[in-house]
């Protein structure tokens, strides 16, 4: 009886103190992966993004950069194309690095 009423004592001072609720920076990785995947973002473009956004230099709301607004248009080219597997990755390297087809 002593030991749940302790166990009752202890998780109602963490409860009280925040320890278990999220951080900060625990919202703001949700909020940046989440706009992250909005966007379509990956590989270095991600990383770019998650690396701003977390630091706080890009908000989760703010426009996208200029390699950001390329990979998205690259990307739309690449679906309306109907590009799949090796094709759509030499595509899309291609376009990411600014190179005509």
């Amino acid at each position: 009886m002593k030991r749940m009423m302790l166990i009752g004592l202890v998780a109602g001072a963490l409860l009280a103190t925040g320890a278990w609720a999220e951080t900060a920076q625990q919202e703001r990785m949700k909020s940046c992966n989440a706009d992250a995947g909005k966007q379509q973002l990956s590989g270095d473009a991600r990383k770019a993004f998650m690396k701003s956004c977390l630091s706080g230099g890009a908000k989760p709301e703010s426009k996208a950069t200029a390699q950001q607004q390329r990979m998205k248009d690259c990307n739309a080219e690449a679906s309306s194309k109907q590009m799949k597997g090796d094709a759509r990755k030499a595509f899309m390297k291609s376009c990411l690095s600014g190179k005509s087809n």
